[in-house]
């Protein structure tokens, strides 16, 4: 669907006509508005989905050691987040929920419902030691390596010429 069949009027492609009585900035307005139009054609938005958007926001780092992903999930208790790990894939998933009504509600802005951001792992890890915290908002989640993977880094050194 194109975004100019959501607008409830029309505009045709030609020019504004310019007559003595128009006004040079509604003239403006409406070159404008053919211009964006014109812009916008053919175009299809994207998805507003929270999972198209890479919701939520995440961080992943290794060390020699063990893998650490962190997630910002503001808003959230501990108890409405779920945590997966199924063929180095880590899940993190759960449920925003509203805490007014919506009969009361005149703007929102704010991200409400169930969400889920699948994460592939760099490496293998240890299943048996994975650790995760909640703090101010932040999941942290801490997944030692495998000792085969660990083993199967090799450093290779750089030359200049």
């Amino acid at each position: 669907m194109a975004v100019r069949d959501l607008i409830p009027w029309g505009r045709s492609s030609a020019p504004a006509p310019r007559s003595e009585s128009t006004h040079p900035f509604l003239a403006l307005h409406h070159e404008m508005n053919r211009l964006f139009d014109d812009f916008w054609r053919d175009f299809s938005p994207p998805s507003f989905e929270a999972n198209s958007f890479g919701w939520p926001n995440v961080e992943l780092w290794e060390t020699d050691k063990e893998v650490k992903v962190e997630a910002e999930l503001p808003g959230l208790d501990d108890k409405d987040i779920e945590l997966l790990l199924n063929n180095g894939i880590l899940t993190i998933r759960g449920e925003k929920k509203s805490e007014s009504e919506d009969k009361n509600r005149h703007m929102s802005e704010r991200f409400y419902g169930r969400f889920e951001r699948q994460i592939a792992l760099p490496t293998e890890v240890q299943e048996d030691k994975i650790a995760a915290s909640f703090k101010k908002g932040v999941l942290t989640v801490t997944l030692p390596k495998s000792p085969e993977a660990a083993r199967k880094v090799t450093r290779i050194p750089v030359r200049a010429n």
